[in-house]
């Protein structure tokens, strides 16, 4: 069923410097009204893009996350404040508050889990849109699975240090994440998290802001205005690039149509592990322990290291890495926390 949006008053007042724009106009933010969408992570870049599409009066726009609020998140993620931080808020919660306060024409829908093979379907089904926000490459290629698989547009987006990248995916149309991240084998590439080396918020913004651009273009009926490019840019060095990704005929998704992250062969097997304690085994990861060890010293405690394992403590949780890719979190019986600290502090 098609919902008819006309217009009032006070939103013709409200977004009328958007009207204004030729790329927009009325009826383009008529379809922005009756428009959905759905952030997949609402940290750095999530809380950015979703702060830039409520504002937008994109109609409904839910907020998928299973974190919550810290003080070393304020620096970037411009959704929250600090008393989010001293209570402790689920990010979808604190996210919605603040959103809604922005702009009440906008139907924000919080929703507090971690996205699996198991949810990915439910939570992720009947939305116009998916936005990339998430902080590893094992739920993007969840994501991509689904959208391929539902024929979903998503923007996938990614910061790290001064340098983010970002590229749509229309699928059927362009190429997808697979065709970009699974042509070589990348198992035995050790990857740096915001955690380990950091992130400039300026570099968020400009990746928040080329997402949410291109998000406009598709919810407003304006498809012919998107690049079709993976653009990337480091706001330390003013450096830029935009390229063309071909489509791979042989891409596990949108080639072969192998849909194994939503089927969940994929993932990394988790298993408790001891009363207190969960067991990652991450498939295709090998790790150089003694140059995990030197830049994990920077944002870890107690870190040691014997060519056999490697331990580190994120109090209350102690974690210890194997070569092969292998880890045990203790302190914890939640594996969502335990893929969350895997992929803050050893990538994904």
């Amino acid at each position: 069923m098609i919902v008819i949006v006309t217009l009032m008053r006070t939103q013709l007042e409200k977004y009328s410097r958007q009207i204004l724009f030729s790329g927009i106009g009325e009826e383009g933010q008529e379809r922005l009204l009756r428009s959905s969408a759905v952030l997949v992570g609402c940290g750095a870049l999530g809380s950015s893009s979703a702060s830039l599409l409520v504002r937008a009066g994109v109609g409904r726009v839910c907020i998928l996350d299973r974190d919550f609020v810290e003080a070393s998140n304020l620096q970037r993620q411009c959704l929250f404040d600090e008393a989010d931080a001293l209570e402790g808020l689920p990010k979808a919660v604190a996210a919605a508050r603040h959103l809604h306060a922005m702009n009440s024409d906008v139907v924000i829908d919080p929703v507090i889990a971690d996205l699996t093979p198991g949810n990915a379907r439910e939570l992720l089904s009947g939305f116009d849109l998916i936005l990339d926000g998430a902080d590893n490459f094992e739920t993007r290629l969840l994501v991509n699975d689904f959208a391929i698989s539902s024929g979903t547009p998503w923007i996938y987006g990614a910061v790290l240090g001064s340098y983010g990248l970002t590229m749509t995916i229309l699928p059927g149309v362009t190429a997808c994440l697979a065709c970009l991240r699974e042509g070589d084998d990348t198992g035995s590439i050790q990857e740096e998290t915001c955690d380990t080396a950091g992130v400039l918020n300026a570099a968020v913004g400009v990746i928040a802001s080329l997402q949410a651009a291109e998000a406009l273009k598709i919810l407003s009926g304006h498809p012919k205005a998107l690049h079709q490019r993976l653009t990337s840019f480091d706001v330390w060095s003013g450096r830029s690039q935009s390229v063309q990704i071909p489509r791979r005929a042989d891409c596990r998704a949108c080639g072969r149509r192998d849909f194994s992250w939503l089927e969940g062969q994929n993932q990394p097997h988790i298993t408790m592990c001891g009363r207190d304690s969960v067991q990652i085994h991450e498939h295709r990861r090998q790790f150089d322990l003694p140059a995990l060890g030197e830049r994990l010293r920077a944002v870890a405690q107690d870190v040691r290291e014997n060519g056999f394992l490697l331990r580190f403590s994120v109090p209350p949780q102690e974690i210890t890495v194997f070569p092969d890719g292998r880890a045990i979190i203790k302190g914890t019986q939640d594996p969502a926390v335990a893929r969350s600290l895997y992929a803050r502090f050893l990538g994904a």
